[in-house]
């Protein structure tokens, strides 16, 4: 039975995604503190794993994940007063799916998307 899952996505640099979710998003490093190649960050029950990809084209980086939340208004809140910077697409607002969302850009442009149930 499946219990959890941990997306990997690509980053240039350890140091800009540590600062990036560390710093603006809240996670920790979790674990490997050592391996300049590989990271893991985790935020409550969520894992994300990172792989160095140093010639990466952000342009051409179409990594995402969909986060869910229990407290969207909360977390879009804390993005916004840390400055972190909100997808030109992706303000918070009730999608016709009928999740709440809004979505950010971390700086190897992979795209986060946050959402909870707008019932």
């Amino acid at each position: 039975m499946l219990t959890h899952v941990h997306p990997k996505l690509p980053m240039r640099g350890r140091a800009a995604t540590v600062a990036f979710y560390v710093d603006k998003l809240g996670f920790h490093v979790f674990l490997n503190e050592d391996d300049e190649g590989y990271l893991m960050v985790e935020k409550d029950n969520i894992q994300i794993h990172f792989f160095e990809f140093k010639t990466l084209d952000p342009e051409d980086n179409y990594g995402q994940i969909y986060l869910r939340t229990d407290d969207i208004e909360r977390l879009y809140q804390s993005c916004s007063d840390q400055n972190v910077s909100i997808h030109p697409n992706g303000k918070l607002q009730v999608k016709p799916w009928g999740q709440k969302e809004f979505s950010l850009l971390d700086p190897d442009n992979n795209l986060l998307t946050f959402g909870q149930s707008a019932s």
